[in-house]
Order: structure tokens, then sequence, then C-alpha cells
């Protein structure tokens, strides 16, 4: 009976490799498949509750997946108008909203990615329109005005004492 279970096991970690490879959101390198496979054999046996193979156990060693960019680097900043997620391959003017769906912030898409420090989160063109919509609203403004202001204004001279009153004696 157990050569029927692993042999069940072998062909529901198949049907569900085959099901894994046709999604179209997976983007999957050939090397990825068998490590797949056997993971999901494992799987499957250790909850049919069997005993998990030997492989299975040095997987958690090697867990820390290598994470494929969707696109290149220079690809995803090929456009002033938005940014390419290197994650999904999708388009954005600004990426913060979409990394934290993923639970990613902005350091660690860069360190997942191996990007510069320096790499942007937003579109040029969007950040440019959001500059000047800022400034045409006077965002920032009331600070500068203050500071030119008292620079401009000399300081007001020292009060002079009241003079006293003359006695009507």
């Amino acid at each position: 009976m157990s050569e029927e279970n692993s042999l069940n096991a072998v062909e529901l970690a198949t049907e569900l490799t085959v099901a894994w490879l046709g999604n179209q959101n997976n983007r999957v390198n050939a090397e990825e498949v068998p490590a797949f496979l056997r993971t999901m054999h494992a799987t499957i046996t250790e909850l049919a509750g069997g005993n998990a193979p030997e492989v299975a156990a040095a997987d958690p060693a090697t867990s820390e997946a290598e994470f494929t960019p969707a696109v290149s680097v220079r690809k995803s900043l090929g456009s002033k108008d938005h940014i390419i997620s290197l994650i999904d391959g999708k388009p954005y003017k600004t990426l913060r909203r979409h990394l934290s769906s993923h639970g990613l912030t902005p350091e660690e898409y860069r360190e997942r990615y191996n990007l510069r420090p320096d790499y942007p989160m937003v579109a040029p063109n969007y950040s440019e329109a959001r500059r000047q919509m800022a400034h045409k609203i006077g965002l920032g403004a009331k600070g500068r005005a203050a500071k030119s202001d008292a620079a401009a204004t000399p300081a007001p001279s020292p009060a002079r004492k009241p003079r006293a009153k003359a006695s009507a004696s």
C-alpha cells in the first residue's frame, strides 16, 4: 500500500507542477522546475503521513530564493512616464504602494534585485508634475517667505522712555 501512496504522491506532484508551469503569472527558469517538483512531492508525502525524503530536508537550507526580475533594470527605467516593476513587469508612476502590497520597503526591493541606493521609486515626469503643482499652490513657500521677510525687515528700534507728565500745581 505504501507503493500505491508514493505513486499517487508522484502523480499528484506532477499534476501540480504542470498546473504551476501552465500559469501565465509564473515566470520560471528550467533550473527551478526539478526543485519545485521535489518540494511538491515532499510536501504531498508529508501531508499523506509519510516521511519526507532526505532531499527535501536540504531544501530549507537553500530556501533563500533567488529573485529573477521580470524585466531588466535598464528596461524598467526606459520611460520617463513610468517605472516598470521588477516583480511583475507592469508600469507604475510610483512604486511605493505596489511594493507595500508585496510586503516590501523600497530598501528591501533594492536589496532583493541588487539595485543601487539611488534607484528611483517615482517616474521622472510624475515627480516633475507633482513638483510644479506644489509650487503652484505655494507649498513650502511659507518657510522661505518668513526667512526672506526677516532678512529684509530691519530690526525694530529700542523703545523710548515715556515722557513724564508735567504736574499742574
